[in-house]
């Protein structure tokens, strides 16, 4: 074998392994990769019963029900579709109906969310980006006066990281 064939064969193994490598750390971590949505960006794609994902929006005004010991059942919507979510353990202290959420679950075959945990904005300035981005894109999100007062373009209430 000449030199030549000898350093095509080295590259085309490392080719291999690094292929095979790359699609091990992508199987092990298909279970942790959420997908984010908005209500009506979930009604439009229409994920398989049982696919994890975390949903964004705000809390339904009315639509907290308080049911047996822990459980909560309240709707989140971007003012245009709203999904219904189930949820048993501990809301966030500042979890309240008119104010951002994200929820990460699994949609059942009822069409129900079944939430196993809700992040709540953690003062009044705070929303998660996605839930930001996903109200302006449905004309939802009204521009703070903080970011225009201080000549910033991007929508008070928003942090960057």
């Amino acid at each position: 074998m000449t030199r030549k064939q000898r350093r095509l064969v080295l590259i085309a193994s490392a080719g291999v392994a690094l292929s095979l490598a790359a699609g091990l750390v992508l199987f092990a971590l298909r279970d942790n990769i959420v997908f984010f949505y908005g209500p009506s960006e979930l009604a439009q794609k229409a994920p398989h019963a049982g696919t994890r994902l975390r949903i964004g929006g705000l809390v339904k005004q009315g639509s907290l029900v308080h049911e047996n010991g822990e459980s909560v059942r309240f709707a989140i919507t971007d003012t245009k579709q709203e999904v219904e979510v189930a949820y048993t353990g501990l809301l966030p202290d500042l979890f309240r109906e008119g104010q951002g959420v994200v929820a990460e679950g699994s949609l059942g075959a009822d069409n129900v969310f079944h939430a196993d945990s809700i992040l709540a904005k953690h003062d009044e300035r705070y929303m998660p980006r996605d839930v930001a981005d996903a109200l302006k894109k449905q004309g939802v999100w009204q521009e703070g006066s903080q970011a225009a007062s201080a000549g910033k373009s991007e929508p008070a209430g928003v942090v960057r990281q």
